[in-house]
């Protein structure tokens, strides 16, 4: 039976807070045709199925539709195979080669902008006025609402919104931190969710790079 892997990706300096991932290292035992129907069942935000571990391909769920890229996901895949002994350089999603590399005990992959899901960034006055949101702005299905903080130290304050897939609010996005670093063209440190903590880097060119802390919370063994 496939073991799942359940982590929490972007976890904040005190180890709590961190989007819910599961990944399955060897995604090759669960057959391609379920794997939809998996990552609906277990409805974490992202589900990754590693199809080859030496080199790093693997493909990327939500409940509702395989993406082509997503940040969280890429992050929780590059630190688990490290502790599994099988440190990527790269990881090898749909979208292209994605760097891999740490610093401490941090995580950071780095993507192109536009392999992110198409979020609309949607800049807000305060983080009191993103606190406030009981849902994404009116007509918007991938939203990523935002304020700054502190905007001479790049803090950033940040909830978002997936209803395409239905993931509903997500807790930590990864994608969206690289778009948003891209877009300004400034390194971020971004607080999402309930407690979660990404650090978000300008690479210049379209490109960025998006880290942080990574738990494992438990495995187990699936009757697929």
């Amino acid at each position: 039976m496939p073991t799942l892997h359940v982590l929490r990706v972007f976890c904040g300096a005190d180890g709590a807070g961190g989007n819910p991932l599961g990944v399955f290292l060897d995604g090759a035992e669960v057959p391609e045709g379920s794997r939809q129907a998996v990552a609906a069942e277990l409805g974490y935000s992202e589900t990754v199925f590693v199809e080859d571990r030496e080199g790093a391909r693997c493909r990327i769920f939500t409940p509702g539709l395989e993406l082509p890229f997503a940040g969280h996901p890429a992050v929780g895949t590059a630190w688990l195979l490290a502790r599994e002994g099988s440190a990527p350089s790269v990881l090898r999603p749909p979208a292209g080669e994605v760097g891999v590399r740490t610093e401490g005990e941090l995580t950071f992959v780095s993507a192109r902008a536009e392999w992110s899901p198409r979020w609309e960034l949607v800049e807000l006055e305060s983080p009191a006025a993103v606190e406030a949101l009981q849902g994404p702005p009116p007509g918007l299905e991938l939203a990523y609402c935002w304020a700054w903080e502190e905007e001479a130290g790049g803090a950033v304050r940040s909830r978002c919104w997936s209803l395409e897939d239905g993931v509903g609010e997500d807790e930590a996005t990864g994608s969206a931190a690289i778009m948003l670093s891209a877009a300004l063209g400034r390194d971020l440190t971004i607080h999402q969710g309930r407690g979660s903590l990404l650090h978000a880097r300008s690479l210049g060119e379209g490109r960025a790079e998006v880290g942080g802390l990574v738990a494992l919370e438990r495995t187990r063994e699936l009757d697929i």
